[in-house]
């Protein structure tokens, strides 16, 4: 029988080879980097400071066929109670840096689309304003077109630097990534996205900031941001709201152990203390199930489940 604990202790030698001792972690609670604050550890949860070495950690966990999670804010991922039993490589910590070529700004995979919204403005640009509220970073929304209020991704974009599966890099322009509703061929083909560059528009700062200020206002009225959660939990169903079809099937406030549909917008499910990956996975079903039941539509998950 093969010695997983050493095998791991090897990986992990390998690995902070690439990014420094400080770098890797072992048994990192995973419930510390999600905003559901959800979720048991991770084996190996890594920090790279570069492309480079994303792409070289990348190569080194294919090399021992571990599996690997590729981690940004973590805001719309429910992770295992049991943890992960492989490789994190989390870009949210190092991957940061914003460069500006007149309209168009960079940013690399680790940039909160809260930061990157707010540096547009600053720059009198517009274009990200929808984004502004959105608890992601760049690289998970391009994954995943992240949108909201009538804005997303495939708006904005204009290129996105990737680590392909076959571990080279590789820019891809915004109509080579099949964009659709929280989809992208990012996705499809486990992709690595490390930049993206954004073509804006120049605008007045008084008016972006009173449009940011604004759909922030709405986000804040509307939605249970005081409570942890992964953002809206399903899909929008085609021709329904997923949170009126929630509500008007009566499971506004409806709890299992620590988890529950918020009484403020009944698309989120909030963790309302000590929720567990159980209680979330036995309150979705429980949603699904009620929701198929009285209107014939059955709700797909958003959130991401890891473990």
């Amino acid at each position: 029988m093969p010695d997983i604990d050493h095998d791991l202790t090897v990986l992990a030698q390998r690995l902070r080879k690439i990014v420094g001792e400080e770098g890797v972690h072992e048994s990192e609670p995973l419930s510390e980097h999600t905003t559901f604050e959800i979720g048991g550890p991770a084996a190996l949860y890594v920090m790279p400071d570069d492309p480079e070495e994303v792409r070289d950690c990348l190569a080194v966990c294919r090399e021992a066929d571990v599996p690997v999670f590729v981690l940004g804010a973590g805001s719309n991922l429910l992770v295992s109670d049991d943890g992960f039993d492989g490789v994190v490589i989390a870009l949210a910590h190092d991957l940061m840096d914003v460069s500006l070529d007149g309209r168009e700004m960079t940013c690399q995979a680790g940039v909160s689309l809260k930061e990157a919204s707010e540096m547009a403005c600053e720059m009198a640009l517009s274009g990200l304003e929808f984004a502004c509220g959105i608890p992601g970073t760049v690289g998970g929304a391009c994954y995943m077109n992240a949108g909201a209020y009538g804005g997303c991704m495939a708006d904005v974009l204009k290129e996105v630097r990737v680590i392909r599966a076959d571990g080279t890099f590789a820019t891809l322009g915004v109509d080579e990534l099949d964009l659709g509703y929280r989809h992208s061929r990012i996705a499809d083909e486990g992709m690595v996205v490390v930049s993206a560059t954004f073509a804006l528009a120049k605008g007045s700062r008084g008016d972006i900031r009173d449009k940011m200020d604004e759909l922030t206002a709405q986000r804040e009225e509307k939605q249970p941001l005081e409570l942890p959660s992964a953002g809206s939990t399903f899909k929008r169903p085609e021709g329904y709201f997923a949170g009126k079809l929630i509500s008007d099937a009566g499971l506004k406030g409806y709890r299992v152990g620590g988890a529950a549909v918020s009484s403020k917008h009944a698309g989120f499910v909030v963790n309302v203390g000590g929720a567990t990956c159980a209680d979330v996975k036995a309150l979705i079903a429980h949603v699904q199930d009620t929701v198929e039941e009285q209107f014939g539509v059955r709700l797909e998950p958003e959130v991401r489940f890891l473990g």
